[in-house]
């Protein structure tokens, strides 16, 4: 698939994504990429969140890709029974572990527990060894569960622009092999 054959929706997460966030670098780049918005950034409900995406997915008139980070992708596996469009893959990228009580702020709790079914559209999850909001560990587990490929970024924090991913390059060539692989 290429870019132009599908709507990309950026699902950022808790706060948004910065102007020099790796997700506003590539809603920039990719013609067809639009962000999908939330009424309350910092304090953020989980049904709300949900509903937003799902109401963003079924408006699309082309085959989805999601693209999304970190809280981004409990809202999205949440959202998944909502779905009335075909979803032609998701790109999941740090998957914080919403369901830690030592993860902070705690309200992202709301997120959690992640759905453990496998998901019915291609997806590929990105995962640090050092994220902060989520182990390794737990990626693993979550991505084995939903039928995901897992990448390993090795010790990348939580792979944003704080971390040092703003362009992040070999994000790129992976999201653009991954997009290549998908059935419109």
């Amino acid at each position: 698939m290429k870019v132009a054959d599908a709507e990309i929706l950026i699902i950022p997460g808790y706060t948004n994504s910065g102007p020099d966030h790796w997700q506003s670098r590539w809603e920039a780049k990719l013609s067809s990429a639009r962000r999908v918005e939330q009424a309350e950034w910092s304090k953020p409900v989980r049904e709300d969140w949900v509903a937003k995406v799902a109401d963003e997915v079924n408006a699309c008139s082309r085959p989805v890709v999601l693209v999304a980070h970190s809280l981004g992708i409990p809202s999205v596996v949440h959202a998944v029974p909502l779905f009335r469009k075909q979803v032609a893959g998701a790109f999941f990228v740090a998957p914080p572990e919403v369901d830690n009580p030592a993860i902070r702020p705690r309200h992202l709790m709301s997120f959690g527990p992640y759905p453990r079914d496998p998901l019915p559209f291609p997806t590929l999850t990105v995962a640090s060894r050092n994220d902060p909001f989520g182990s390794y560990e737990h990626a693993d587990e979550i991505a084995s569960a939903w039928g995901s490929l897992l990448i390993d970024a090795g010790e990348s924090g939580h792979i944003n622009a704080e971390a040092g991913f703003g362009p992040w390059p070999e994000g790129t060539m992976v999201f653009a092999q991954f997009l290549s692989r998908l059935q419109p």
